[in-house]
């Protein structure tokens, strides 16, 4: 009988495998702390990516906030010609929106013009406006709202709070 044969005859408690040679495992043991050494030198440089990567989320999400604030308060104001001209109303819209935000600074104003003109401040007779035929008069409200995103850490080189801005210019209903 072949070698083979005599092998798959055996019962299946004797084919085990045989221990791996000493020579084998000495070489596995003197690798073993590397893989920790690697860890710890790698470890901080993983934490900070990490911690990097929230603050840059926090700050997205703060800009977005302040965006949808400006956006909801000229929405309000671009209603009609009388909710353009109230401007508790406009900061009260964009607040009650930006409600996760400490202190917003929002400002408000009406912006007037003649078709194919530009734009202006508005004067007191804003609506009124005269504009040659074949032109008539626009309308539009301008909310600006301001808010300070604190970062977690202090980080080197980069103020600890940050201005973020947001405008929104939106044509009122006519």
């Amino acid at each position: 009988m072949d070698a083979m044969t005599k092998r798959e005859n055996r019962p299946l408690a004797k084919r085990v495998a045989s221990p791996p040679s000493p020579r084998c495992c000495a070489i596995w043991r003197a690798d073993s702390g590397a893989s920790l050494v690697e860890m710890a030198l790698l470890l901080p440089v993983l934490l900070l990516t990490l911690i990097g990567i929230i603050e840059i989320g926090r700050f997205a999400y703060y800009s977005i906030l302040v965006a949808n604030a400006a956006r909801a308060g000229a929405q309000y104001g671009a209603q009609s010609l009388i909710t353009a001209a109230d401007t508790a109303g406009i900061q009260s819209a964009a607040s009650n929106d930006g409600q996760n935000l400490a202190a917003l600074t929002i400002t408000s104003q009406q912006k007037c013009g003649c078709t194919g003109a530009a734009l202006a401040a508005a004067p007191a007779g804003c609506p009124a406006t005269a504009c040659t035929a074949p032109a008539h008069p626009l309308v539009y409200v301008q909310v600006t709202v301001s808010g300070t995103f604190a970062s977690l850490f202090h980080y080197p080189g980069i103020p600890p709070s940050i201005t973020v801005n947001s405008t929104e210019l939106m044509r009122v209903v006519q």
